[in-house]
């Protein structure tokens, strides 16, 4: 099962191995290392630039502010330069009642380029409206779906992503790490509210993949370290608990929480019987109760399963997956995402993406036990790379020679976790106890291979938490997968959606 999150891109947000790698928890970004560059210094003026965009009707000016904010040692001197772009609404004067959300994406090793102009930011890039790859030379529009009516964005590209540079004396890995992390971005959150009056807006974080694991310790960084509480967090196609995405002989929770996400990829190509085939929600709610109950119950049984109970879990899986019976049997009862990638379409030479599995590619070796590549990552990367160089140096203004880096090596992470999965639920559940005003957005695609929306479900489910917190917590689902706003009516959906959220 692939483990690894981005951005995304998608978030990726991460990237999508041909097979499953070694089985590592810590396996999260790219297999091969890429030079980074190092800059001299963290100096350098910000670029402003004007502009506006429609979004629901109304003509919203704003101001595009893109730099790089120096990252200080507790002595003063300059660690490294973290990249940013933040718009600010250039017609609301109140501050104080002026949100202002700061966004990433995930990796970890990835740019924040996915949700900045795939889902967020005022300009976005013209995808094929079902989010499949159009063809070149790609595009960018005004993005009317935009959150900048309700709130001012600030897109953070950790260090070494995008132009975030370590400085010349200092070295790259000493970021690649949670702990370090989250002491960067949350250093980089202070100081840029510190710069911009914002102490009194009401903050919200936005991090999707990898990027919703930092969101949650953010969340309680910036409370314990900068007593700094927010007003929420929205989570977009993420993990809080690695246990949960990461299938190792002994760890059989991932099979079943990702049952759910392979009836919805079937039943968009068809592949259920009529009465599952007739209603998606019927189906998903029938193939979530197989899945906690009896498949379960039967992987837990290991090969004490007797042969008549290992017979009807296969029909059931057949049932809920749209795969063939020796398939299943193969697999042991475990279907892992690139089995289920590979197999489900094997006829028609065909592979399913992992970040979105609506997306389809050709077999490239038919006989190979898995895909070799992912189709839905393969319609993402070109169109975003071309349009955030573009965009950065044509409209934003912001000149550097160094290459963007969307998606880059960052290993090995240190997820500072020892005999154990990393998880950060635990933190979220601890800020969410301190501060019992801030409330918690959750937003996944059916689709999504990579994260499937109940894993996230189950750590929110088992975190040890407040009773009456959990009405903070809401869900929205949607029909694509992970980067599910590059499929336009989910786009729409997540607009009205978050802005809901935002409203005070």
């Amino acid at each position: 099962m692939k483990n690894i999150l981005c951005a995304a891109l998608l978030s990726l947000p991460l990237h999508v191995f041909a097979r499953p790698p070694a089985p590592d928890a810590n396996t999260n970004a790219p297999a091969e290392a890429v030079k980074i560059a190092i800059i001299p210094s963290a100096a350098s003026k910000p670029v402003f630039t004007t502009n506006s965009v429609v979004i629901s009707g109304l003509r919203i000016p704003y101001v595009a502010e893109t730099g790089m904010l120096p990252l200080l040692t507790s002595t003063g001197a300059v660690q490294a330069s973290i990249f940013y772009v933040a718009y600010t609404r250039s017609d609301q004067h109140d501050l104080a009642a002026r949100p202002v959300t700061f966004c990433f994406n995930g990796g970890p090793g990835s740019s924040s380029v996915w949700l900045h102009l795939g889902a967020l930011g005022p300009r976005r890039v013209k995808m094929n409206d079902n989010g499949t790859l159009p063809p070149p030379p790609f595009q960018l529009m005004n993005n009317h779906w935009s959150i900048l009516d309700k709130s001012d964005l600030v897109f953070i590209d950790p260090v070494p992503t995008g132009f975030s540079r370590a400085a010349k004396n200092r070295q790259p890995k000493q970021f690649f790490g949670n702990s370090a992390d989250l002491q960067s971005v949350g250093e980089f959150i202070r100081l840029w509210t510190t710069r911009h009056n914002r102490w009194l807006s009401p903050k919200y974080l936005c991090g999707e993949s990898y990027g919703v694991f930092r969101a949650a310790g953010l969340a309680q960084y910036l409370s314990s370290r900068y007593g700094m509480y927010l007003n929420g967090l929205i989570l977009v196609s993420g993990v809080l608990d690695f246990s949960t995405i990461n299938d190792q002989p002994g760890n059989d929770l991932p099979y079943s929480l990702y049952l759910p996400a392979y009836t919805a990829v079937a039943h968009y190509f068809h592949k259920l019987p009529p009465d599952l085939q007739s209603n998606l929600d019927n189906a998903l709610a029938e193939s979530r109760a197989f899945a906690q109950g009896e498949y379960t119950a039967a992987l837990a049984r290991g090969d004490s399963l007797a042969p008549d109970e290992r017979k009807k879990i296969v029909a059931g899986l057949v049932r809920l997956t749209g795969l063939k019976p020796q398939v299943i049997q193969d697999n042991d009862l475990r279907i892992d995402q690139g089995v289920f990638r590979k197999q489900l379409l094997h006829d028609e030479g065909l592979i399913l993406g992992a970040y979105d599995g609506r997306i389809t590619g050709r077999d490239d070796d038919p006989a190979a036990p898995y895909p070799d590549f992912d189709p839905s990552a393969a319609a993402t990367m070109g169109p975003f790379s071309a349009a955030m160089n573009a965009y950065v140096r044509d409209d934003l203004k912001f000149k550097d020679d160094l290459p963007y880096e969307i998606l880059t090596s960052v290993q090995p992470w240190n997820y500072g976790a020892h005999n154990d999965y990393p998880k950060s639920a635990p933190q979220l559940a601890s800020i969410m106890n301190q501060n019992p005003y801030m409330r918690v957005l959750i937003l996944g695609g059916r689709c999504d291979l990579v994260c499937p929306i109940y894993t996230v479900h189950y750590a929110i489910d088992h975190m040890q938490l407040d009773p009456a917190y959990r009405t903070n917590i809401t869900y929205a689902q949607f029909d694509a997968g992970h980067m599910m706003y590059v499929n336009l009516p989910d786009l729409k959906k997540m607009h009205r959606v978050i802005e809901n959220f935002l409203q005070p």
